[in-house]
């Protein structure tokens, strides 16, 4: 029962996250193209237009710092995975030389800290 309490309250969390990343992207003029996008890779929480650039977001929540800086949680080997989802989002929409970037949000505590251009293909 416990482990069921801990797993709803990470999602709502995320969730939660997720929203207030929207709600910032909106409001810095940056366009949400897709939200929870998936394919046979796996999922992006938000895909947006930034000028000229097609962005990956990776939405990290945190209640606290206990287990490091939200954006610690996004290692080499999520980062291959999300490179190979974005590929294929780009193929699938014909956008194969776009300019691309990958951020990241940390959400923690209600304040964002947008790490532009976190990491690249």
């Amino acid at each position: 029962m416990q482990f069921a309490q801990k797993n709803f309250h990470k999602k709502l969390l995320g969730k939660l996250g997720e929203e207030q990343a929207a709600k910032y992207l909106k409001s810095q003029n940056i366009k949400i193209l897709e939200r929870n996008y998936k394919n046979s890779f796996g999922e992006i929480d938000i895909i947006a237009k930034d000028g000229d650039y097609t962005v990956f977001c990776e939405v990290k929540t945190r209640s606290s710092e206990s287990f490091g800086a939200p954006s610690e949680a996004v290692d080499y080997r999520k980062r291959q995975k999300y490179f190979k989802i974005a590929t294929a989002y780009l193929t699938s929409k014909n956008l194969t030389d776009t300019a691309v970037r990958f951020d990241v949000i940390e959400v923690e505590n209600g304040k964002i800290n947008h790490i532009i251009d976190a990491f690249s293909l």
